[in-house]
């Protein structure tokens, strides 16, 4: 059975930001929410709060730090210790609160463009400033059947800006809106950088239990007694799950450096965890897996199905599998539309797409595309974008 539904019949019962920022006779492929079913433990656990009236505020329990710590052994062989583990609303809020405890205020704070629009934001919102050290990009032209292996992190750029007064990173891992699942050796290398300019790695990894069949995630304070002592990770059954709107993140450190950020804390992030989300969380880690793994088998076939018909579709379009996630970053600069091709999409093709330039000015000519969606849909989409030509 398909763990995903038409995107017509999602909109006629969903009320999320996917299903009504746009009339019902455009097609939602932007925002980074699957059309899928609940996973069938996750159902009936919120089921199951709902009909016994747990709907109040979270818990002081250590359930989800040792579900969570299970999942990461199981799935990535990381010890985590669950002593060491935070819950609060959600991964935005984690890396802002996070990042609030690392820099003061005007701290340089490195992203890595194009990356997930509310980076900058977050760096902002923490009283920092962003420094930004691009994504070294691959060379030639890109093969729709390659993944995004070819990107790397720039790590004489990061040693550059650690140089010029950076002192905390904020990583994208697996890196949003690439797919890209960085190489370990890369992750060494920036925790060793980390360690040498005593400079502090956060880890947002929500895109990580999506990592397809044909890479190998790295959590990234596995990467070394440099990692431990100079990172945190962020995640969250959210993405992996489609459960964004339950509210429930996941703060993890692995030294008592990072036991005293988290113990700095106000109380009230912690406090904020929903306590649906929490349910949720605990059910998707514990025995979420098996629906996970019919989702990624629906989301291979969408990945293979873009390789071999979205050169058809847009003559001249960019793309490279993702090794992670549901989002596809196409390159749309051999088209005559300019930098914002989305706009034209949006406007030719009744297709919504991601705006390139939201990722940093790298983006300008590209889109993301959300492919967590039946392959009906898919299909339907990439019919509709070969009619804007």
């Amino acid at each position: 059975m398909s763990v995903m539904v038409s995107v017509s019949e999602a909109q006629r019962t969903r009320t999320s930001e996917k299903y009504t920022a746009h009339p019902p006779e455009v097609l939602p492929m932007f925002v980074a929410e699957m059309d899928s079913v609940p996973a069938e433990p996750v159902r009936e656990a919120l089921e199951r709060a709902v009909r016994d009236g747990d709907t109040g505020y979270v818990g002081h329990t250590r359930v989800l730090p040792e579900v969570f710590a299970d999942f990461a052994g199981r799935r990535w062989g990381w010890d985590v210790d669950p002593d060491l583990v935070r819950t609060t609303t959600d991964v935005s809020v984690a890396a802002v609160e996070v990042l609030r405890r690392v820099v003061e205020p005007g701290d340089q704070v490195v992203v890595m463009p194009p990356v997930y629009p509310p980076f900058w934001e977050y760096v902002r919102e923490a009283g920092g400033t962003v420094t930004e050290v691009p994504l070294r990009a691959p060379d030639g032209d890109p093969d729709p059947f390659d993944t995004t292996a070819g990107w790397r992190i720039d790590l004489d750029g990061i040693a550059r800006a650690f140089a010029g007064g950076a002192r905390t990173v904020l990583l994208c891992n697996p890196h949003n809106p690439l797919g890209l699942v960085h190489a370990r050796d890369d992750l060494v290398a920036l925790a060793r950088l980390a360690a040498e300019w005593d400079a502090v790695v956060v880890s947002d990894e929500i895109h990580a239990p999506l990592t397809h069949a044909d890479a190998a995630f790295t959590p990234f304070l596995t990467c070394g007694p440099e990692a431990v002592e100079h990172g945190v990770a962020l995640t969250s059954a959210s993405k992996a799950w489609n459960l964004a709107g339950t509210k429930c993140a996941l703060m993890v450190g692995a030294s008592e450096r990072a036991r005293a950020w988290f113990d700095g804390l106000p109380v009230e992030v912690v406090e904020r965890t929903g306590i649906l989300g929490y349910t949720a969380s605990v059910a998707a880690f514990r025995d979420g897996e098996p629906w996970l793994a019919s989702l990624l088998g629906e989301l291979a076939t969408n990945r293979r199905v873009l390789a071999e018909e979205l050169g058809a579709a847009l003559p001249g379009a960019g793309y490279r599998q993702p090794q992670a996630s549901y989002l596809a970053w196409i390159d749309l600069r051999a088209l005559p539309w300019g930098d914002g091709p989305a706009v034209v999409l949006l406007e030719r093709a009744a297709v919504a797409l991601s705006d390139g330039r939201d990722f940093g000015r790298q983006g300008a000519g590209h889109v993301r595309l959300n492919f967590g969606c039946s392959e009906e849909t898919l299909r339907e989409g990439l019919t509709r974008l070969a009619s804007a030509r």
